[in-house]
């Protein structure tokens, strides 16, 4: 009997297809978000699960899938999955790194730009048919990128991505990291390393770009908020739960940061609703990596890692090595 495999969301045909070929496969055309106990009822003797961001995997969805194998998320973090848990039940959890850097880089610079330019605020006023005057002098004056100061948490792919583009404006890049960079990579990037508060402190643009754990979780609150300049731009395209969404919202409402661009949100989709009265900040729904390419490589990936686990081979990209050992 070929393995029975559950794809909790929606993917491309030609994933599916090829996965089908192989498994018994379920999947969840409707696309629907499952809750915990319809996870589980649809997981009864599955030994892979290709997965997203929106399922969560804790000890006792492993203890009632006791055939599980691998966990396949499509998604370079994996907050979502009990990681530990999986490693003592013998369970491979892997993930997709490697080929959403440049996009996820891109809506960054994107957000920071639309923020600084208020372009969002600026097409809605428009759209609305307030633009009678033609050109005015002070009409939607925003604040300059080129030559301003970057402060990017976390220096990884993503974050470095993110310094060559802020390089192209000619930016002057500060970053703040776990680890130091090596001297050639922050020559490269023309990037000073400095402690947080001091990066916070200096920045013009702070992008935050950590992955969210227990211990990034509200990185960024109201003592961090405080420490920023009232005319800087916040942008988190990192995780929902880095950044304090409440502290931010207060934050903004009374002018002690200028805007904040955000595509990732505490218990998104359920977000702070109080985000919609405000001007000075522009929202999107968790699209960081979705280009076609992207997402299609993505969830190839997962497929690759799941068929791997699935037939006695090593996943390309295994989170939890020490699983192999056991």
């Amino acid at each position: 009997m070929k393995p029975k495999v559950l794809v909790t969301r929606k993917v491309f045909p030609e994933v599916t297809e090829r996965l089908a070929a192989q498994f018994d496969l379920t999947s969840n055309d409707a696309d629907d978000i499952l809750s915990p106990s319809e996870l589980a009822a649809r997981a009864v003797g599955a030994e892979g699960i290709l997965a997203t961001l929106t399922e969560k995997f804790d000890a006792a969805f492993l203890d009632s899938c006791p055939r599980l194998k691998v966990i396949s998320n499509i998604a370079t973090g994996y907050n979502n999955i009990d990681v530990a848990a999986c490693t003592a039940r013998g369970v491979m959890v892997t993930n997709t790194p490697g080929v959403l850097e440049d996009t996820t880089a891109d809506l960054a610079f994107a957000l920071l730009l639309a923020v600084a330019r208020r372009i969002t605020e600026a097409e809605a006023w428009l759209r609305a048919g307030e633009w009678k005057k033609g050109f005015a002098l002070q009409q939607m004056i925003g604040r300059d990128v080129h030559h301003a100061t970057l402060g990017i948490i976390g220096m990884g792919k993503i974050g470095q991505a993110i310094a060559r583009r802020a390089r192209g404006f000619d930016m002057q890049i500060l970053y703040s990291n776990r680890k130091r960079l090596a001297a050639e990579v922050e020559a490269q990037l023309a990037a000073t390393h400095v402690p947080r508060e001091e990066l916070l402190a200096r920045a013009d643009f702070v992008v935050v770009m950590v992955p969210y754990s227990a211990e990034t979780h509200h990185l960024i609150g109201a003592r961090e908020l405080s420490l920023m300049k009232a005319d800087a731009i916040l942008v988190n395209t990192a995780r929902g739960g880095v950044v304090d969404d409440a502290a931010l919202i207060e934050a903004l409402r009374f002018g002690r940061i200028a805007g904040a661009g955000l595509d990732v949100f505490e218990n998104e989709p359920a977000f702070n609703r109080e985000f919609l009265s405000l001007k000075n900040v522009v929202l999107v729904p968790h699209i960081g990596s979705a280009t076609l390419a992207t997402r299609m490589k993505m969830a190839s990936l997962a497929a690759d890692n799941l068929t791997a686990a699935l037939t006695g081979k090593m996943p390309p990209t295994l989170v939890n090595k020490d699983v192999v050992k056991r």
